[in-house]
Order: structure tokens, then sequence, then C-alpha cells
């Protein structure tokens, strides 16, 4: 059901995160206005979002959703000015982030919401120059936006509770999975969990231990098949048997300590990039990244669906 609240959304930067999102909210049943000063932008929008479709037709869409309903306008005055959510995707860099977000305060009309997709930055430092900070928020998206449901929301000092809860209705309306994280940390929650497993990752391919592939394999084949049902704390319940998680910390807690694992990053030195870039290639060897997409999009709808069926009830605070 669509948001009696937010009736018209706008996109501000429209990379791979912003024509997700423009993907979704038009599957959704929106008029869209999108807007990016590069060049050939529309152009490039357009291709995203019919490669998208398909995939969004086999999930569903809703009443009277149309790619037509997408407008173009190059002008950020112009396409802000009627928005009641602004969702913006421009590069990770505070510095250009901060006076985007600023301008986009200045511009949009007073009760619109203005959403940050920053996989990182702090929402307080985000709103800073901001003459209406209240309405500023992170919504922090996965790719491809268009189908994978978690979006994490965060609130700044100035942030409101009345705006978190707009924009949580709001992204609930658009099928998404919102999860309100309480307190502001660099990258939020999910990115960081990615973060740590890239960083080993990075370690092993670095010092010879595996490859590219085989690094994949062992997430696939392995914990990833466990994860996309119950996270990582459910499947260690589950590991300790009858006792749970107190047999399992029993057990398995003094491991904890050992070096198993190397928290710092290592050095991307041009060896390490072309040895990922040479295993990423070969892995992909034959196949266009537009036809993996369209296979991890139906791999993503079908995986949905098991979850629906095999968890229905439950919900970000991990209840059945």
């Amino acid at each position: 059901m669509k948001s009696t609240t937010i009736k018209q959304v706008t996109v501000v930067g429209t990379g791979v995160i912003g024509n997700g999102w423009i993907a979704r909210f038009l599957a959704k049943g929106y008029d869209v206005i999108a807007t990016d000063p590069a060049e050939g932008a529309e152009v490039r929008i357009r291709s995203s979002i019919a490669n998208a479709w398909p995939a969004l037709e086999k999930q569903g869409l809703a009443e009277g959703a149309s790619k037509d309903r997408l407008t173009f306008e190059p002008d950020l005055a112009n396409a802000v000015a009627n928005a009641d959510l602004i969702q913006e995707n421009v590069p990770e860099r505070e510095e250009l982030k901060r006076k985007v977000l600023a301008d986009i305060d200045r511009l949009a009309k007073p009760d619109a919401i203005i959403a940050s997709s920053t996989s990182g930055l702090k929402p307080s430092t985000l709103q800073a120059d901001c003459a209406k900070p209240e309405r500023v928020i992170v919504a922090h998206p996965f790719n491809p936006v268009y189908l994978v449901p978690l979006v994490e929301l965060v609130g700044g000092e100035a942030t409101t509770t009345e705006t978190i809860k707009t924009a949580e209705e709001f992204y609930q309306s658009i099928d998404m999975k919102p999860l309100v994280i309480s307190t502001e940390i660099e990258g939020h929650v999910a990115d960081r969990l990615m973060e740590a497993i890239w960083r080993e990752a990075l370690h092993l391919v670095n010092d010879g231990v595996a490859t590219t592939e085989e690094v994949d394999a062992a997430i696939i084949y392995g914990p990833g098949l466990r994860w996309a049902l119950m996270g990582p704390f459910l499947t260690l319940h589950l590991a300790g048997g009858e006792q749970g998680m107190k047999h399992m910390l029993e057990q398995f807690g003094p491991a904890l300590k050992l070096p198993w694992t190397k928290l710092v990053a290592p050095e991307l030195t041009e060896e390490l990039t072309n040895k990922v870039v040479d295993g990423c290639e070969q892995q992909t060897t034959g196949h266009s990244i537009t036809q993996l997409e369209q296979r991890r999009d139906d791999f993503l709808i079908e995986l949905m669906q098991l979850l629906e069926k095999y968890w229905p009830g439950a919900n970000l605070n991990g209840k059945i």
C-alpha cells in the first residue's frame, strides 16, 4: 500500500544505487523525478531501468507501475521543488555530500524528508550544514536496491523521531525491511559486518591461502546458505545443540582469543589488486555483467520467496 505521506519522490545522483532506487520507486507505482549533472545521465538511467524491469515484472509490479513515469530534470531546484522525499546518492565524499544535502535542504519544501544513501558517513555529519537538519536521515540500501529489501535508517543528533517514523512507514510501503539503528556509527551495521569478511578475504588472497573463486565458494556453499535464513547469531545458536548459544559459547568461546583472523586490512598493493581483479575476471569468463546481473536477480527473487516460506513470521527484531 502506497504511503499517504510520501507521494512524490526525487532521486539525486544516478549511479548504480540511485538507479536502483529509481527502479524500485517506479515498480511500486510512483512518479519519479531523477537529476544528475553528469553528461549522458538520462540515457544511462533509462538503460539501467530497462535492464532491471524484467526482474521487477517477475517479482510483481504495483498497479499503475510504468517505466514511463520517470522524468529526468537536469536542474536540481526544479527536481526537488515538489518532492515529499528526496533520495540522495552522490559519490561517497563527505565534502560533496554535505554541499549537495545543504543545497537540497535550501531548495526543497519545508516538510520534505531528505534521505542519504551513504554507506559509511554519520547523519550528524551530513546534516551539519543544513538549515533544517531535523528532516535529514540516512537511508542506506543494498545492491540491487530494486530487489534487496534491507534499508538501514539512521537519524542524526538533530533528526526528529517523526522524521524517522515517517521514513520507516514509507520504506515499508515499498516492500522494504527498514532497520532503525539507534546509535550512529561509521558504516552503520551491515556494511561493518561485510567489511570484516572483506578484509579477511583480501588477506587470504594476498597470502596465497586461497583464490577469489575459493573464497567465494567457501561462503556460497557454507555459511552463506545458513546466513540467508538465520544470520550469524541464530546459526551459532543451533550449533550449540539443545542448550543453544549457552553451550556454543562455553565450548567455542575460548577459541575467540586465538589469532585466526586479521582485523586490519592488508595494504592494497598492485600485486594484490592484480590477484583480485584477475581472479574475478577468470571466474566470469564468457559472461557479461548484464548476464550476471540477470542471474543474480532471478536467484534473489526465488531466494526471497524461500525466505518467506520458511521464515514467514520473522521480523527485524529476530523474532518468529
